[in-house]
């Protein structure tokens, strides 16, 4: 009989966790977006000051990494940086091409493995299909974290099924937070049931603890993205967007997801401590309704950087956000004109955990 090879070890087993957003960066990785991209129609030039902002607040506390196109790209972006005083000196700019800019979709899920004396780190490159092939082509934004693995000299496992950065939110210790409008979505994964995709988080990202909330809100071309639902701020803290309004398509969806949350339990069967965040209210452009959440903040070095949509929950969600991360400075930047392309800073936005392990904070 022929030798049969035994299957390789998941990273699972060979002792990687995804880390939680709040554990140090080395880095932010973005995808710059090309003025030829389908992600803003007829607003393109409204959007590079957005990120130009972005990076400034980011480059104040960590490495900034950009994949662009080319050498023309990147001059183009150098000069328009310079000129809305982003400095360049913690930028680096890599030619990766992709076509359009979610790099919380289509770019690397680092891993970790904390042994004595040292950290190892290792690339998941999940599948992209551009949510369900609702916009092709996508082979050069699937091919992201082959490159980005390359460039650090990272191990690349490849768990060969479809999942977006954005459908998945981990505390570190073991739990994971998604949906299932989009993680069970047969345009994704359909040959697989939900046992099999939870094999699949356990196996790839050394989760133990699977939590479903149901619905995504109204307007979110991802099919439910849970960083536009439920985010943790810490261990054993979950914030929650809310909709107050009874007439709003969001609040009973959004009420729903609030009551299974309150039923949940993490790694360690505790209940999870839950903090409500409001909802911007309904924000439209060219009569399509835009999913606008204040959940799409990003997670920084010391910075978490909150979307504000300039309506009046701007500043009360503000607040609610430094209560929760009363160790970092929360800041808001105005995200108006990116949310026209149906995402914000969390979507726009990969964390690399730093090289070297540090102590685990128990709370933020």
């Amino acid at each position: 009989m022929p030798a049969v090879n035994p299957p390789a070890p998941t990273p699972a087993q060979l002792g990687f966790r995804m880390p939680a957003e709040w554990e140090p960066h080395a880095a932010t990785w973005l995808t710059w977006p090309r003025p030829e991209g389908i992600s803003f129609p007829g607003k393109y030039e409204t959007v590079p000051p957005v990120y130009a902002e972005f990076i400034r607040h980011l480059t104040a506390v960590e490495e900034v990494n950009i994949n662009v196109w080319h050498a023309e790209m990147e001059a183009w972006v150098r000069g328009l940086l310079t000129a809305e005083g982003t400095p360049l000196d913690r930028v680096r700019f890599h030619h990766f091409p992709a076509y359009e800019p979610w790099c919380r979709d289509h770019g690397p899920i680092f891993l970790v493995r904390d042994l004595p004396g040292r950290r190892d780190r290792a690339v998941v490159d999940w599948g992209y299909n551009a949510w369900g092939g609702k916009y092709p082509p996508y082979d050069l934004d699937d091919a992201i974290p082959q490159h980005v693995a390359r460039l650090r000299g990272l191990p690349l496992f490849s768990p060969g099924i479809v999942m977006e950065g954005g459908s998945i939110e981990v505390n570190g210790r073991g739990t994971l937070l998604t949906s299932e409008a989009c993680l069970l979505n047969p345009n994704r994964n359909p040959q697989l049931t939900r046992a099999e995709i939870e094999r699949h988080l356990r196996d790839f990202l050394g989760i133990t603890n699977i939590l479903w909330l149901g619905e995504g809100i109204v307007g979110d071309d991802t099919d439910g993205h849970i960083d536009d639902l439920a985010r943790f701020v810490d261990a054993t803290t979950v914030v929650t967007v809310v909709e107050d309004d009874p007439t709003d398509e969001n609040h009973a969806l959004l009420q729903d997801n609030l009551d299974r949350l309150r039923t949940l339990r993490d790694q360690d069967g505790e209940p999870l401590r839950i903090v409500t965040l409001p909802m911007p209210g309904r924000l439209f452009h060219e009569g399509q309704r835009l999913p606008a959440s204040y959940a799409n903040f990003y997670i920084a070095n010391q910075t978490v950087i909150m979307p504000t949509f300039r309506t009046p929950n701007d500043a009360p969600a503000l607040e609610i956000l430094r209560g929760c991360f009363p160790r970092h400075r929360v800041v808001g930047v105005d995200s108006t004109e990116l949310i026209w392309g149906l995402g914000s800073f969390h979507c726009i936005s990969q964390q690399e955990p730093a090289a070297e392990a540090t102590a685990l904070p128990s709370a933020l």
